[in-house]
């Protein structure tokens, strides 16, 4: 699921050199592979540990996180670990952790060499590289190759654009998991902003990015269960202009009472093209507890001249339940800005 990240933490071959605290930093590499990551590595009890979900699936592991629990399931494997438990359920049986799985800025931590070993892999700390080496997986069988006919369809930028916030966005040529969707420009890992169904994803950069030539690079796996992958370049030019901007939305965030029919008003750039999406669910979260029936509303507006902009908005959802408004604007020169909001019903 795209909005959760989650984590594992590599814990050194036995008899391997502990790290001091303060080492230099610690790379991962995983069947030759070097791992990037947007939470840097932690380390806590003499145990490091990474951002994870990539980690799993390049093990060949999906993963479904909800609740503090956990789960992952592949190379015909089962691991189910909580939150602050070091008992952890591998295949039906309980084996216990020497560090439970911790919350750090958003993020689940749970121990890597445990979890890596469990799925069929071997794990080794090479002290020249400061790299943790994992290799196998499934009985050490490497993930299948991507699929060859896969495609990203109708992407933008391309070419030149004279933003450093461009909108970036792909559709796929054939549907994906949707919880398998990783994106990372220039190499770095985007994918806790994309708002994204199987057919396709939109992000803004989190940052304005620097004039140059940019890579947007896609991984995930279809709905038929084959590994994906795909890229594309654009450049940014300096002195682009306006960066975009959403201001003075209404309600303002956190608004309580709102119901199921209410009116949304900001201000951007005007002219820009004004994208929202609504969803109702049970706990503030867009994945996990969503409404079963018509629960998500979107709709495009164009802000006018003042660059004021308004939606109505229609959800479905009992009283109290949370309304998650998604808002990107994208200017005439493709300048383009996100907002996340959320109300109660």
């Amino acid at each position: 699921m795209r909005k959760f990240a989650v984590a594992l933490a590599l814990l050194l071959a036995a008899g391997g050199p502990a790290l001091p605290a303060g080492a230099a930093p610690i790379n991962v590499v995983i069947n030759g592979q070097t791992m990037n990551f947007d939470q840097p590595p932690v380390e806590q009890g003499g145990r490091v540990f990474v951002p994870l979900r990539g980690v799993f699936e390049t093990l060949g592991a999906s993963v479904v996180y909800a609740n503090g629990v956990i789960n992952a399931t592949g190379n015909g494997k089962t691991i189910s670990l909580k939150v602050g438990s070091n008992q952890a359920i591998v295949n039906g049986q309980t084996q216990y952790l020497d560090v439970a799985p911790f919350m750090v800025g958003g993020r689940t931590l749970v121990p890597l060499r445990f979890v890596a070993q469990a799925l069929g892999a071997g794990v080794n700390w090479d002290a020249n590289t400061n790299s943790v080496i994992i290799n196998g997986g499934g009985g050490g069988n490497p993930p299948p190759p991507p699929v060859a006919n896969f495609a990203l369809l109708d992407t933008r930028p391309t070419g030149t654009v004279r933003t450093g916030s461009p909108q970036i966005h792909a559709r796929f040529n054939q549907p994906i998991r949707q919880d398998t969707l990783r994106v990372s420009i220039d190499g770095n890992d985007v994918s806790a902003s994309v708002y994204s169904n199987a057919t396709g994803f939109d992000v803004t950069p989190p940052g304005p990015l620097t004039a140059g030539s940019h890579s947007v690079t896609v991984n995930a796996t279809t709905q038929a269960g084959q590994p994906v992958s795909a890229s594309w370049s654009f450049v940014t030019s300096a002195g682009g202009g306006y960066e975009n901007f959403i201001q003075n939305l209404s309600p303002p965030s956190g608004a309580q009472g709102v119901g199921t029919n209410f009116r949304l008003t900001g201000r951007t750039l005007p002219g820009s093209r004004v994208h929202v999406v609504a969803t109702a669910n049970t706990n503030g979260n867009s994945i996990i507890g969503i409404i079963v029936g018509n629960n998500t509303y979107t709709t495009d507006v164009v802000a006018d001249g003042g660059g004021n902009f308004g939606a109505t908005i229609s959800v479905n959802g009992p009283s109290g339940a949370y309304v998650r408004v998604l808002t990107s604007s994208v200017a005439p020169g493709g300048s383009a800005k996100e907002v996340t909001v959320t109300y109660r019903i």
